[in-house]
C-alpha cells in the first residue's frame, strides 16, 4: 500500500525559511497511515498501522533536496478483526516476520498547484521497491501549546498489491475476485521541528 506514507515533503517546500535544513519527525499520536481495499466487489475493507515512525529533512533554499523516510511495521497491522489481521501478517499477504517493515525513502518533489506536491520515492514491501509517487496535500503550520513547531500534510497514492508479492485471492462464483488489486493509502502526518 502506496503508501505508505508517507510522503510529505510538501511540508519540506513550505517549512521555515531559515536557510539551513531543518529536521522534522513525525508524531504517531496524531498521524494515521490508512488503506482501502475492495472484497467481494461490493464494499471496501479498510484498516491501519498502528505502529511507524518518519523523518523529514526540509530545505527552503533548495526545496528538490529536501527528503523523507518512512518506516511502518507490519505487524502493527489492524482492520479491527483478529481472524483478517492475523492473515494479513501471514506468509500469504505482509508476511509480517519475515519483513517487519514497509519502508518509504523520497527521491524528488515537484511542487504543483497552490499547496499541492508530488512527491516520489522508492516503497519497499515484502523485500520488493517500486517506484511511489504520492499526491500530497500541506496542511498548514503552527507553534502547539509547548512552543514546538508543527507542520500538517496528507498525501494519498494508489497501489498494485500484486506489485509487492501481495497475491492471495479467491474467484467468486459470481464473477470476479475476493480481493481488489488496488489498494488506496491515505498518509496524514503531523511532524514536529527537531
Amino acid at each position: 500500500m502506496k503508501s505508505f506514507a508517507l510522503l510529505v515533503v510538501t511540508l519540506f517546500i513550505t517549512g521555515i525559511s531559515s536557510g539551513q535544513p531543518t529536521v522534522w519527525k513525525i508524531d504517531p499520536v496524531h498521524s494515521n497511515i490508512t488503506f482501502a481495499v475492495d472484497y467481494m466487489v461490493l464494499t471496501e475493507v479498510t484498516g491501519n498501522f498502528r505502529d511507524f515512525s518518519g523523518t523529514m529533512i526540509s530545505d527552503s533554499v533548495n526545496p528538490g533536496k529536501s527528503s523523507v523516510n518512512v518506516a511502518i511495521k507490519t505487524t502493527s497491522v489492524t482492520t479491527e478483526n483478529d481472524r483478517r489481521d492475523s492473515h494479513l501478517r501471514s506468509a500469504e499477504f505482509f508476511d509480517a516476520n519475515t519483513f517487519p517493515e514497509i519502508t518509504f525513502v523520497s527521491k524528488s518533489f515537484e511542487k504543483g498547484e497552490g499547496n499541492a506536491y508530488k512527491i516520489a520515492g522508492d516503497l519497499t514491501m515484502r523485500g520488493v521497491s517500486k517506484p511511489v509517487t504520492i499526491d500530497a496535500k500541506y496542511m498548514g503550520q503552527m507553534k502547539d501549546m509547548q512552543g514546538k513547531q508543527r507542520q500538517g500534510f496528507k498525501g494519498v497514492t494508489t497501489l498494485n498489491r500484486n506489485d509487492f508479492g501481495l497475491k492471495y485471492n479467491a474467484t467468486l462464483e459470481s464473477g470476479g475476485v475476493l480481493i481488489g488489486n488496488d489498494v488506496t493509502v491515505t498518509i496524514n502526518a503531523q511532524f514536529v521541528q527537531q
